[in-house]
């Protein structure tokens, strides 16, 4: 990356700040409802230290808005999340995790695996994915925080009254854009766990950040990178890396979106550095760009600010956080996910139109309203594409991994392609070019 382009990245970062501080301000908060409930949860079980995780979380978004200038979510590695969570994994064991991933993004993006891998995957494919994240969001947010509510427990500051006024402001908030929606939440979740919190006399106090290392037993290495980490690889490869880059120019398209490697390389550094240090793995995800830019980032001084936040926070008050997060109320958390979820969701609309990277490219020469409507593609074409990331989504969310909604992608794709192939080298043999004997 050169001074200049880091200029022009500063450059717009300040002029966006200075004339939308309250939006940029509000859409930095858009992902806590994916990054609280889990770091809280490792915290909890005493998996990560939630101070190092506040620290180093908050270094990589500052540096990420700083180097890329989108509001490109630091969010936790949910695939390692899960498993630690489930298995009361030790520090050494989630680190090895992490670690791991680290390494393997590392040697993908300076070999070039990475970039030819976003190459040979088709857009339905990779919308698919995105589109499948996003309800996987929806449908987790939903079953997992708001369905066990009652109407008034499990406390008079949350429960599905609650919820109902968040959800009902949220749609009121896709009217009118300009209200500071996840701020406006943020602030009275806030204030409900703090009196929540008074009440049994837990309040958080000033406990400075005291660095300490891990480092994995051989035990620790193998159960983190084959319990954990190889299930993490195509979720990170696919959902915070491929689709990512893809949604950045989905939703920015006025903004230079950055390439496959320098993500790539910006995951890897993020856990070979912070894992050895306690924090919670991270990755940037496509899931949290759509949760900040739904509620009003558009530049990296969104992120640049949560850092500045989570880096006061970390090293004032540590640990005496969790019992405070705990308390925040999972009636505003979930409708938040599912806000970010949705927005997600919507990105597939432009399948088959020049919002697709390769009908856009395809389509150059265009007017607009030509552009828009895709008449590059028949009705037969529109149909296959469908397909392709329906099949994506529905194995995806079906088996709740990527990995299998990936593969099952690719295999639809490829079957509608193996005719054409065959066609080809049929003409191909006819013409004496292709010899099979």
């Amino acid at each position: 990356m050169t001074t200049r382009s880091l200029r022009e990245i500063s450059t717009n970062n300040v002029r966006t700040f200075k004339r939308h501080y309250v939006s940029e301000i509000s859409g930095s908060l858009g992902d806590l409802g994916t990054f609280l409930p889990i770091a809280i949860a490792l915290a909890v079980n005493g998996t990560v230290s939630l101070t190092s995780t506040l620290v180093f979380s908050g270094v990589f978004n500052v540096l990420t808005g700083i180097f890329f200038g989108i509001p490109l979510p630091v969010q936790p590695m949910k695939a390692i999340a899960a498993v630690a969570i489930a298995r009361s994994f030790s520090n050494g064991t989630i680190a090895a995790a992490g670690i791991f991933v680290g390494a393997c993004v590392l040697v993908f993006s300076v070999t070039g695996l990475l970039h030819w891998f976003a190459h040979v995957i088709p857009i339905p494919v990779i919308k698919g994915i995105q589109v499948g994240a996003g309800l996987q969001l929806v449908i987790s947010a939903s079953s997992t925080m708001l369905v066990p509510l009652g109407w008034a427990s499990p406390s008079w500051a949350d429960n599905r009254i609650w919820a109902l006024a968040a959800f009902v402001a949220l749609i009121v908030t896709n009217i009118y854009r300009r209200v500071p929606y996840a701020l406006t939440l943020l602030g009275v979740g806030l204030v409900f766990a703090i009196i929540r919190t008074a009440l049994v006399g837990h309040m958080p106090g000033f406990e400075l950040w005291h660095p300490f290392t891990v480092v994995p037993t051989p035990k620790e290495w193998r159960v983190g990178a084959v319990d954990a980490g190889i299930g993490q690889l195509p979720l990170t490869t696919l959902n915070s890396i491929v689709a990512v880059v893809h949604l950045a120019h989905d939703l920015l398209p006025d903004v230079r979106s950055p390439s496959i490697a320098h993500i790539g390389l910006s995951v890897a550094g993020m856990n070979l550095l912070g894992c050895w240090f306690g924090a919670m793995p991270v990755c940037h995800g496509s899931g949290g760009l759509a949760a900040q830019y739904r509620f009003g980032a558009r530049s990296g001084a969104s992120i640049i600010f949560l850092g500045v936040l989570k880096l006061v926070i970390g090293f004032l008050f540590g640990e005496s956080l969790v019992d405070l997060l705990k308390r925040f109320p999972n009636a505003f958390l979930g409708v938040m996910v599912i806000a970010a979820g949705l927005e997600l969701v919507g990105v597939g609309e432009s399948l088959n139109t020049s919002g697709a990277r390769d009908l856009g490219q395809a389509g150059s020469g265009l007017t607009h309203t030509e552009q828009h409507l895709g008449p590059m593609l028949t009705d037969e074409e529109r149909k296959r594409r469908w397909t392709v990331m329906m099949v994506t989504v529905g194995l995806l969310i079906g088996f709740k991994n990527d990995a299998v909604g990936f593969i099952a992608g690719m295999l639809c794709h490829w079957a509608y392609e193996l005719p054409g192939w065959w066609e080809k080298v049929r003409s191909q043999r006819e013409e004496g070019r292709l010899r099979l004997d």
